[in-house]
């Protein structure tokens, strides 16, 4: 007994000193030199470099999107440019967007209400907005209602396609109402911050998004879309509307210097696709020497592209110094991500009113959205007016999807989740498949879900495959009608 007694007694005293350590477990790993709470403007710069970062990077950009829409090819490594990819290849885009994007501006969105800065939720609601855009333009349904309190809800249900443009589209109007150009002053905005009028440009960043988001849905939902425009219309803000209000993150030199020239710094895996570069010759389009380097070897032409698709062995017999890179411009270490650009809105703007939506001049719009696109490389009026007068590239309003899809997928080069985005929504400009492509002559017309959402998300990521039909690359999505 006396043992037991013993035990007993000692038992309790470690419950106690365990209880103990418990309860004071949380004061010992508090580190008095740090803030327990974020503080917005840290969160902010944060949040914007690693998601622009994963949408300008290598994975989602430069390995897939760049390749389907054919502005990039490959010279060595070519599985991604012949469609083979794994169930961990377009995870990058997924994880991020959700651990380092959604999560945090939740926080933000948060943290807002607590200090009672409506700017900063307003802020925060754009760019979750444009978070969730380039998920579900890219994988199709994916979590959204349930993703906005993932401490709740660990496996999110995915939600449909449909239902989460729908969201964002009340999202952006929230974020519209939030913002307030006479309201409090905001920090660690490192799109418009040192800009003035900074949320007045984050009105017309909101307001841009929406243009987008409601074309993306016009060929299912023209009458939402065309209230959308009209509710824009009236309330006044407009869009961005001129190249200095394009809303991107500019790059500063190493170490945060842009994705794309950081890795070039060490690869050479890239080439520009002859795909871009013979439309640019055929037009002779005054952004080829921007958007392509000259080639080392310059025998028989100054800039060649190279095939998609090839075989490695293919791929590299065109010959390193005889195919050219993407252009100095986008290999600079401050090279811009751009979100969404003026020329972007303007061919937005070109194509509402070809559909009826507004009563705009679409032919001046398209001319406008051009010129635009010219501009902000720094090409001069009087080659951008030499341009604009050449047969070719005239507008024609009984195929508004071919004169607008052809030159806006010139104009999005680089940005490529976006023209991957539009291309197949306007089926133009009409691209062979990759040379030695995987898919049967088909080019993929959407990402894969991660492999982590089977192992860890099973039911929802089931239902949702049920749902689309597949999850295959090859699985249309809800936007995508032709």
């Amino acid at each position: 007994m006396k043992f037991k007694y013993s035990t007993i007694i000692l038992s309790g005293a470690l419950l106690l000193s365990v209880t103990a350590c418990k309860k004071n477990l949380e004061e010992i790993n508090r580190n008095p030199n740090a803030s327990e709470t974020a503080q917005p403007d840290y969160l902010l710069t944060g949040i914007t470099k690693n998601i622009a970062d994963t949408y300008w990077g290598t994975s989602n950009n430069m390995d897939a999107s760049l390749l389907f829409v054919q502005n990039w090819s490959k010279i060595q490594y070519t599985d991604p440019d012949r469609y083979i990819y794994t169930n961990t290849s377009f995870q990058d885009l997924w994880n991020t967007a959700y651990t380092k994007g959604i999560i945090n501006l939740n926080q933000l969105i948060k943290l807002a209400d607590e200090q009672s800065n409506p700017n900063y939720k307003g802020v925060a609601l754009v760019l979750r907005s444009w978070v969730f855009t380039l998920l579900t333009d890219a994988y199709g349904d994916i979590p959204y209602t349930q993703a906005t309190n993932i401490k709740e809800y660990l496996t999110p249900a995915y939600d449909k396609q449909k239902d989460v443009y729908f969201a964002l589209l009340e999202d952006l109007k929230s974020a519209q109402a939030s913002l307030n150009t006479s309201g409090p002053a905001i920090g660690g905005d490192i799109i418009y911050g040192g800009k003035a009028n900074g949320i007045g440009l984050w009105k017309k960043f909101a307001n841009s998004l929406r243009l987008r988001i409601a074309l993306r849905i016009a060929d299912r939902e023209p009458e939402k879309s065309k209230q959308v425009l009209a509710d824009i219309q009236a309330e006044g803000s407009g869009y961005i509307s001129d190249n200095s209000e394009i809303a991107q993150l500019v790059y500063s030199t190493s170490p945060n210097q842009n994705p794309i020239s950081n890795l070039f710094d060490t690869r050479d895996d890239y080439r520009i696709s002859k795909t871009i570069v013979d439309k640019l010759f055929e037009l002779n389009d005054p952004r080829l020497p921007i958007y392509a380097s000259p080639t080392k070897d310059a025998t028989p032409k100054t800039y060649v592209g190279l095939p998609n698709g090839l075989l490695v062995g293919d791929a590299s017999a065109y010959g390193f110094t005889k195919t050219s890179k993407p252009g100095t411009y986008f290999l600079a270490p401050n090279a811009p991500a751009v979100i969404i650009s003026y020329a972007e809105v303007l061919f937005d703007r070109a194509e509402a009113a070809a559909r009826g939506f507004t009563a705009e001049d679409a032919a001046d719009l398209y001319k406008q959205a051009i010129g635009a696109s010219l501009k902000q490389y720094g090409i001069t009026d009087a080659t951008v007016n030499t341009y604009l007068a050449s047969p070719a590239v005239q507008y024609d309003p009984s195929n508004y999807k071919k004169s607008i899809g052809d030159q806006k997928w010139i104009a999005l080069f680089g940005q490529g989740l976006e023209a991957f985005a539009e291309w197949r929504r306007l089926d133009y400009p009409q691209l062979q498949p990759a040379v030695a492509g995987t898919l049967g002559g088909k080019i993929p017309v959407r990402f894969i879900y991660p492999g982590t959402e089977q192992s860890l998300n099973g039911a929802s990521y089931n239902a949702a495959v049920a749902s689309q039909g597949a999850d295959a690359l090859t699985t249309k999505l809800w936007f995508d009608v032709n």
